[in-house]
């Protein structure tokens, strides 16, 4: 067998037990790695750490590789506009994530007679979300469900979020804190009512 030395030095062609001394000499594993090869090869190696390392590097891959799901999000044809936007605004955070969302009009009882409701919610939840994506499924009745698929548009660029505005140096919390600095007057009474 051909054997190759813990560096990669080309170590010549050695009988199995020579390569096995040599491997504990240093105490190191004698690994095949081309066992199809003629002669198969084998190299002087920490078995262990080398396991190691492939995990790792399998790791990293897997962290690199982005993997892309389906959200949901149900919306009722009588739905509230704080519920409508506060539920839009998640399905567009899903969609800056890069997910697919899934939005569901659900009907109840006699609702299911007037699918126009549903299909007035789900162009609206597209209009507010065009910017960044696109209709993938268009909307369909399915049962007592009315469905449809956005996918996050690739050519638009996300949006950065708006971030909320923080009190200002000048607002009333911050001048209550810096008027706290001071002695209340009622303790100020007090230490001017004290004996000399």
């Amino acid at each position: 067998m051909r054997v190759i030395a813990p560096d990669g030095q080309q170590l010549g062609i050695k009988s199995l037990p020579d390569a096995l001394k040599l491997a504990q000499e240093l105490d190191l594993d004698l690994v095949e790695v081309a066992p199809l090869a003629n002669p198969p090869v084998c190299r002087v190696m920490d078995f262990k750490k080398w396991q190691y390392e492939e995990k790792q590097k399998a790791k990293e891959s897997r962290k690199k590789s982005s993997s892309i799901s389906i959200k949901e999000m149900k919306y009722r044809p009588k739905i509230g506009m704080g519920d409508f936007d506060t539920k839009t605004r998640k399905v567009a955070e899903f969609l800056n994530e890069g997910h697919k969302v899934k939005v569901t009009i659900m009907f109840r009882g006699r609702e299911v007679f007037h699918p126009e409701l549903g299909a007035k919610i789900l162009d609206q939840i597209s209009a507010a979300v065009n910017e960044i994506a696109k209709v993938e499924a268009h909307a369909r009745l399915d049962g007592r469900n009315m469905t449809m698929v956005l996918a996050p548009d690739r050519k638009a660029v996300p949006k950065p979020r708006e971030a909320r505005p923080r009190p200002s140096v000048e607002s009333p919390a911050a001048a209550n804190g810096a008027a706290s600095t001071e002695a209340p007057p009622a303790e100020r009474t007090e230490s001017t009512n004290e004996p000399a």
